[in-house]
Order: C-alpha cells, then structure tokens, then sequence
C-alpha cells in the first residue's frame, strides 16, 4: 500500500481546499476551508457565474455576499464528500464572543436552510480567548466547532475545558517560525516544535480521556504528515495528498491512546481567562503567529471584497 493508503487505516484524512474538482478527485471524509481557500476558489475562472448571481442577489452587499459565497461553496463540497465541512466566520470577529455566536448561528441557519444536517458542518474559528468562548456557548446549542490558528498549549487546554468538537493546532507556521528564530533550513520532526506540540496536544487529551479531537494542519511536508500518523485527523492540502499517494514506503504509527497512556501522566488543569492571557504573554510563538493568522485571514476577505467591488462598478 501507499504511504496514504497505510495512513487512512490510522487518521482520518481531511481535504484543506476549497477546490472542488480536487475535492471530486480526491475523495476525502471531510474537508476544511479558511478565508485564503475560499477566495482562491472563488476567484477561479469556473466560479464566475455564480458570483455574478450572488452579487445581484444582495444588491452588491459586499459582506453579505461573500458569506452567501462562503455557505454556497460549503454546500458544494457537502455535495461531494460523505463527512463534515468546515466553514470559518469572518475573522475580524475573532476578538468578539457575541458577534461571532450570532455570524455562526446565522451560518447555520443558512446551512439548515440549504438542507444541510447541522451535524455535517463545524463552525471556524480563531482559538482567542473570545473565540473559545463563543465556541463553548455554540457547542450547548448542537453546533460543532473547529478551533483554528491554534499554536499553544494554552488554546488546547482552554478548547478542552470548552468542550469544542475539534481543534486545528498549526504545524507548518510553527516550524517556519522555529527556522525563522533559529536560522535553520532543515529540522527534522524529532526536532519540529509543530510536530511536537501537536504530539502532546494529542497525549494530554487522551491521557485526561477529553471528547475535544486533535486535527494537525498546516503541513509544510510529508515528513511532518507521517511524524503524526495516527492523530484523530490530518488536514492536508492536495499537493501532499498527492504526494503521500506516490511514496512506497512502510508507515509506523506515532500517536494512538494507548501509546499515550505509557508516557508520563500530564497533569489537568483548566484556565481562567487571566491564567489563559499570563500564559499567552510567555508563549513567544502564539504571541507572533496568532495576530499574524487572523491578519492574513482578514487580509484574503479583503482581496476577496476588492475583487466583488470591482465587479460591482
């Protein structure tokens, strides 16, 4: 078998695109999307029709036409997968609990609206301490959540106590920052601070039997992708994908719950939110890359809304 085809008897491989075609070919369980992926997809040559639609629809509101865009293109991939989709609210609301349980609770009605089961839809967002919070307040109303730009043990452990469905710790963006800050050009996953925190991220809630899952993201290479093979889910972009189908190789589990039972035990704890911010202001790599990926979110809505704009006029 191949190296992919071993990891699926291991992990659930989740597709980290918004692009439908290779959705089709792919074939995964579930797919994730972020504000990047969407306009991506949006801005394909394919996706103009229903662009032009949607916007004479809202009458060129802006905002309102991009999460009818968002909805639409999570209905398409519902379409072609048998699993769940993950659909991220607008991340200038990552500071704001209220504002993000109403955009979801509007997501979802949208959804049912659409057909859509609840259960086949998680609701994105950052894993601020407001983003947390929202997502503990939507999961007692049935609405499943994916906590997001996740790079510290600290948002894991607040995530757990919140009772979210699932997290997306951020592999690759950790391993560029540790190159950045140590002037590497190779570490290997036995080095990897991504890999090793998404490790014990998974040990610590199995160990402590936690219902919150741990799906790694942010892949920089198929190494890193094998280093995790056996964590609840792994969302990989298509090119890795592909990739992992190409290599003939044996692969050996790394995480499972009963191999984290035989590490030393972790202790349990649970955050206030002044002990959730003193340990933000020691955790160098959440402080830098955190405000860094809800920028970079809300930079790609913008692009988006410019190019909508440009439409319009």
């Amino acid at each position: 078998m191949s190296a992919l085809q071993q990891l699926r008897t291991m992990t659930t491989i989740v597709a980290d695109t918004g692009d439908l075609n290779a959705i089709a070919r792919l074939k995964p369980i579930d797919a994730t999307t972020n504000p990047s992926l969407i306009t991506k997809a949006l801005m394909h040559p394919d996706n103009q029709g229903m662009l032009s639609e949607t916007m004479s629809h809202h009458s060129g509101n802006i905002d309102a036409v991009i999460d009818s865009l968002t909805i639409q293109i999570g209905c398409d991939i519902l379409g072609l997968i048998e699993g769940r989709v993950s659909t991220e609210v607008d991340a200038r609301l990552s500071y704001d609990t209220q504002a993000t349980i109403d955009k979801a609770l509007s997501f979802m009605e949208t959804y049912q609206k659409a057909g859509i089961d609840s259960d086949r839809v998680l609701i994105k967002m950052a894993a601020t301490w407001q983003g947390i919070e929202a997502a503990r307040y939507l999961e007692t109303q049935n609405i499943h959540c994916n906590l997001t730009l996740l790079f510290g043990q600290h948002q894991a452990i607040a995530c757990a106590d919140a009772g979210v469905t699932l997290i997306s710790p951020f592999v690759g963006r950790i391993l560029d920052w540790q190159k950045r800050q140590q002037n590497r050009q190779n570490v290997p996953a036995s080095d990897d601070m991504g890999v090793q925190s998404v490790k014990r991220i998974y040990q610590n809630y199995k160990q402590h039997d936690y219902r919150t899952q741990v799906m790694g993201a942010s892949f920089r290479s198929t190494e890193q992708i094998l280093a995790l093979a056996g964590c609840d889910l792994l969302t990989i972009a298509p090119n890795l994908i592909d990739e992992l189908a190409t290599i003939d190789a044996e692969v050996t589990q790394q995480l499972s719950p009963s191999m984290s039972m035989d590490i030393a035990d972790m202790t349990k704890v649970s955050l206030t939110r002044e002990e959730f911010s003193a340990a933000y202001q020691q955790d160098k790599v959440t402080q830098d890359l955190l405000p860094k990926g809800i920028d970079s979110f809300i930079g790609a809505r913008d692009e988006l809304a410019q190019m909508l704009a440009a439409m319009r006029s």
